[in-house]
């Protein structure tokens, strides 16, 4: 009978190649695993998708949270879990809108809420009319607050606060008859 040589670990060889072997394919699995999960990028697309559309939230009575964002946008990438969460909380009773400032469709919404870094939030009472806005990231409890006091119809708390933004520049300029160009 013969023995297998041992390594110096105390094991036989095929068992230590073996278990070299396994532990290869549980990382090819893990990284292809990794590689495979949802980016930031991917997570924002898919939540766009299921955002409730602009037209329908203007016309379903419900207060709105408008949010402009794109997908290079890093603070918008950090902030899109916590608000799934808020959406999956809080989505029956306040529309979630997404709108991606990189598509010129929305140039007009752009426009009209001077969006000019990102993540931009827009917050519309149930007529649609604008009562709040925030600009770039904001802390979960803060955005909660919010949405509370706009499905209660009171003041936001943290109305008009500024966190870290992604640098935004529209990609048509308006026309001179902009009333915030003073005539010029």
């Amino acid at each position: 009978m013969t023995e297998h040589p041992e390594t110096s670990s105390g094991l036989p060889r095929s068992l230590r190649n073996f278990i070299i072997a396994g532990v290869a394919v549980i990382l090819a699995i893990a990284l292809f695993i990794g590689l495979n999960t949802e980016t930031g990028e991917a997570n924002l697309e898919v939540q766009a998708e299921q955002a409730t559309p602009l037209e329908v939230a203007l016309d379903n009575s419900k207060p709105t949270f408008l949010e402009f964002y794109a997908n290079w946008c890093t603070s918008c990438q950090a902030m899109a879990q916590e608000l799934q969460t808020l959406k999956n909380e809080y989505g029956e009773s306040v529309n979630f809108v997404m709108l991606n400032v990189d598509n010129t469709k929305w140039l007009p919404e752009i426009l009209q809420y001077r969006v000019d870094g990102i993540p931009h939030f827009v917050y519309l009472d149930g007529d649609g009319k604008a009562i709040a806005q925030t600009i770039g990231e904001q802390p979960k409890s803060v955005l909660e607050a919010d949405l509370q006091a706009l499905i209660a119809e009171k003041p936001l708390p943290y109305a008009n606060a500024t966190g870290q933004t992604s640098a935004f520049q529209a990609k048509v300029k308006p026309k001179n008859d902009d009333p915030r160009n003073h005539g010029g």
